[in-house]
């Protein structure tokens, strides 16, 4: 089985869930010995674990042909792509794009992030999938999320293969229902040309149904994994130097993510001890806004803001905390309290979060219900019994929902399709 990935993220340069989901799934597919996945992302930068499947970069695909040797294209792109494949890529060149910004490799250049000119990279990659759907050999387009469905869409039209999308979220979690009209039409767009929608949780398979119009014959959930931890990872010592308990938010401070109620519980269980210590670690729209609620609540002493955090960075805060907490107002899936799991920090999730659905050593709450929250954070830092009750219980859960099973799941749609 051949699958045709296209992506957004793959570690180590990623900035969400989206990277970390695509890596984990790809690598669990890599487990059945006939599965080929070639992985394509708009810039690649040359580090990534190519040991289980084949990435191919948009920012590396000509699309104006020009008269370039094989010597410069080791030159310029030897360390992301044997020079073989750039000329591979060159001969399927599908129409005349030089009226299109292209440099001197007649290849457009793509950030590999998420600019301000988002749409026009979305729409540029989508004309790059061209070149590279008629490159390949495979058998089925897979499309991770909305800024690909596009691309997966062109590879589509291009060979006739068919196409299923995974839906990591959708623009009802992102903007808490203020709906961008323009990002909603290429969302439904992908939905409607799809033969299969692969959603995260239950919850997004219900938003796909009823907010896009889709059959539910169509609509799976496929619920994420998580990655058993690296040698590298199981080494890290947590870093907590101070006597107190520490709880901890640790992801993008957006509304989707429910800071303020975090701040909200947090301020409730401070009327009652001053034996506990909070952290909001990331970045976002709205982190301005909390450091001012934090001092408005009179409890900036307890309340510390480390900002971004990535790599070994998040494994040192986790195990630096004694309680995780993801009070999310619309989680399509939500991998954090799973990694938290992994290091034996009891977690707390709202049920609005699609991994509530299949995680059950933890305290769930509604993301509004503060009161309820504060009761489990403070429940859990001064009651050592239900502590290690729910750490080492939480560990074993997590250690059982792994990538490989998903991977699974999803090789049982694509032979649907696949004849």
């Amino acid at each position: 089985m051949k699958a045709l990935m296209f992506g957004w993220e793959f570690p180590p340069h990623i900035l969400g869930g989206l990277g970390t989901a695509s890596y984990g799934l790809t690598r669990g597919m890599s487990m059945q010995e006939d599965m080929d996945i070639t992985f394509v992302i708009p810039r690649p930068w040359g580090d990534e674990d190519k040991s289980f499947l084949n990435i191919v970069g948009a920012s590396n695909t000509p699309i104006a042909w020009r008269d370039v040797s094989w010597e410069k294209v080791e030159e310029r792109f030897g360390d992301v792509m044997h020079p073989q494949e750039y000329f591979n890529l060159r001969d399927n060149i599908y129409a005349d794009f030089n009226y299109m910004p292209v440099n001197d490799m007649g290849c457009i250049e793509f950030s590999g992030k998420y600019p301000e000119n988002l749409l026009e990279e979305i729409n540029n990659y989508s004309i790059v999938a061209g070149v590279i759907a008629r490159t390949y050999d495979f058998d089925i387009i897979h499309s991770h999320d909305w800024l690909t469905y596009a691309a997966g869409i062109h590879a589509k039209e291009v060979t006739g293969k068919p196409l299923v999308i995974h839906v990591h979220a959708t623009d009802f979690d992102r903007s808490g229902g203020k709906v961008n009209p323009g990002v909603y039409q290429i969302e439904k767009n992908g939905m409607d040309h799809a033969d299969h929608i692969m959603c995260v949780s239950n919850l997004t398979r219900r938003i796909v149904i009823e907010k896009y119009h889709q059959h539910p014959s169509k609509v799976t959930a496929v619920h994420n994994a998580v990655d058993p931890l690296s040698g590298e990872k199981l080494a890290v010592k947590g870093q907590k130097n101070v006597p107190e308990k520490v709880v901890t938010f640790l992801g993008r401070i957006t509304m989707q993510k429910g800071p303020e109620y975090f701040v909200d519980a947090a301020t409730q269980v401070l009327k009652k001890t001053d034996h506990i210590r909070f952290v909001m670690a990331g970045s976002g729209d709205m982190m301005n806004q909390m450091i001012r609620l934090v001092a408005d609540r009179g409890i900036a002493d307890k309340f510390h803001f480390p900002g971004f955090l990535k790599g070994k960075q998040v494994y040192e805060m986790l195990k630096s905390s004694d309680v995780y907490v993801m009070p999310s107002v619309s989680e399509p899936f939500g991998i954090s309290p799973l990694e938290a799991m992994q290091c034996g920090v009891p977690s707390i999730i709202s049920y609005q979060s699609g991994c509530s659905e299949i995680l059950h050593n933890v305290i769930k709450a509604d993301y509004w219900d503060v009161d309820a929250m504060a009761d489990a954070m403070y429940s859990i830092c001064t009651h050592p019994g239900m502590a290690e009750f729910l750490s080492v219980e939480g560990k074993k859960e997590v250690d059982e929902i792994k990538w490989e099973d998903v991977g699974l799941k999803v090789r049982g749609i694509y032979e649907r399709y696949v004849k």
